[in-house]
C-alpha cells in the first residue's frame, strides 16, 4: 500500500455535505496516520472543521465571491500544485471543482466519473452509486482506486475547545443547568423543506407548558421568520428565547451539542446535532430518507409523509410543485410532540 504523505480532499457544497464527509476524513486518516490532511470547504465554514482531530488544516473556497470564475478557480489548482501534495479527492462533482483538480496535476486524483468533464480532471474515477447506496456509502467509493479497504466510520464532529467552553458559558448565563432544553431550528435554504410556523409555534408552546426550556434558533435572513413562530407561541420568557441572529455558525453547533433534544427540517442544522449524539427529530417533506442524507443514529427520527409526489427534488424546489404541500402540512404537531416527549424522557448517556 502506497504511504500518501499530504492529502487534499474538496467538498465545497453546502453544510450538511461537508459534515457528511468526515466519515471519509477519518478513513483517510487511518489508512495513512502520518498524512497532512487538507480539507477545503465553501467560505463560512472553516471554522466549523477547525477542531476536526483528523485535519491537518481547513482552507475556505469563495465560491460565491474572489473564486466564482473558472479563472480564479484554475489560479487556486496551480496555487495548491507548489505545495506537496501527493493525493488529491474531490468529494464535489461541479466543473469549478474540476477546473481546481486538473490544475493542480496532482500525481493521484480521484473523483467521480460523472459528469463526463471530471474524466478530463481526474487520473482516476469512480461511479457515485447514487440510486443504491447513502451518500457516506457513495463518498466511501472515493477510496476504491486506492485498492485500500477501511470501515465506514461514524459521522463525528468535534468542535474546538473555545466553541464547548462558549456553550459552557451561554448555559450558565442563561440559567440552564439542570433544564431540560429542547432546539428548534426551523429554517431551510430550501422553501419548501420547511414546517408550517403555526406547526413549530404549537410545539414550542407544547415544550414551554412542561416546563422544557426551548431555544429558537435561526440563521442570517431567518429573524422574522422566528419571532412569527415565538410570538405565536406566547413570547419569550422563562421557557422560551429568541436566539435568530445571535450566534455563528460554530457557536450554533457548540450549543445544538449540549442539547437535550432538537427539531429541525432537513436541513444543515440537522447535520450539526446528529453527528453530535444530540436526540433529534427531523422532518422530511420534499426530501426522503432513499436520497442517503437522512440523519443517522438509534436517536435519530425522521417524521414524513407517504405521497405519491415525493420526493419532488435533491433538495427541495423554492414552490411546491403540486401547489399544496402536503408533504409537510400533513405531519401534525401531535405527531412531532410525542416523538420529542420520548426523546426527552429518555435518560442522558
Amino acid at each position: 500500500m502506497k504511504e500518501y504523505r499530504k492529502i487534499g480532499v474538496w467538498q465545497t457544497a453546502f453544510i450538511g455535505d461537508a459534515i457528511l464527509t468526515l466519515p471519509l476524513l477519518a478513513a483517510l486518516k487511518r489508512l495513512h496516520p502520518h498524512a497532512e490532511i487538507h480539507f477545503w470547504v465553501r467560505k463560512g465554514l472553516g471554522a466549523l472543521f477547525s477542531g476536526q482531530p483528523e485535519i491537518t488544516a481547513v482552507h475556505e473556497f469563495d465560491k460565491r465571491g474572489r473564486d466564482k470564475s473558472l479563472l480564479a478557480a484554475h489560479r487556486l489548482g496551480r496555487k495548491i500544485a507548489g505545495q506537496g501534495f501527493d493525493l488529491w479527492i474531490s468529494a464535489h462533482r461541479s466543473l469549478r471543482s474540476a477546473v481546481v483538480a486538473r490544475a493542480t496535476r496532482i500525481e493521484t486524483r480521484i473523483g467521480y466519473c460523472a459528469p463526463w468533464f471530471n474524466r478530463c480532471a481526474y487520473t482516476q474515477t469512480v461511479d457515485r452509486r447514487f440510486e443504491d447506496l447513502e451518500e457516506i456509502e457513495r463518498l466511501h467509493q472515493l477510496l476504491l482506486p486506492l485498492n485500500e479497504e477501511a470501515p465506514v466510520p461514524q459521522a463525528n464532529l468535534v468542535l474546538p475547545q473555545s466553541a464547548r467552553r462558549f456553550a459552557q458559558d451561554f448555559w450558565e448565563e442563561h440559567g440552564l443547568q439542570g433544564d431540560m432544553v429542547l432546539g428548534v431550528h426551523p429554517g431551510s435554504t430550501w422553501p419548501t423543506k420547511c414546517w408550517l410556523p403555526d406547526y413549530f409555534a404549537e410545539v414550542v408552546r407544547h415544550a414551554a407548558n412542561e416546563a422544557v426550556t426551548v431555544l429558537v434558533f435561526g440563521g442570517p435572513g431567518e429573524e422574522a421568520l422566528v419571532s412569527e413562530i415565538v410570538e405565536k407561541a406566547g413570547g419569550t420568557g422563562r421557557f422560551v428565547h429568541n436566539l435568530a441572529g445571535r450566534l455563528d455558525l460554530l457557536q450554533l453547533a457548540a450549543v445544538m451539542g449540549r442539547l437535550s433534544a432538537c427539531l429541525t427540517n432537513d436541513s444543515g442544522p440537522m447535520h450539526l446535532a446528529w453527528t453530535q449524539n444530540v436526540p433529534l427529530v427531523a422532518l422530511f417533506g420534499p426530501t426522503v430518507r432513499k436520497l442517503g442524507f437522512y440523519p443517522r443514529g438509534k436517536k435519530s427520527t425522521v417524521l414524513e409523509t407517504d405521497l405519491q409526489c415525493r420526493p419532488c427534488g435533491l433538495h427541495g424546489p423554492r414552490k411546491c410543485p403540486q401547489k399544496h404541500h402536503e408533504c409537510m402540512k400533513r405531519i401534525t404537531p401531535e405527531q412531532v410532540w410525542s416523538a420529542l416527549r420520548a426523546k426527552l424522557d429518555q435518560p442522558l448517556d
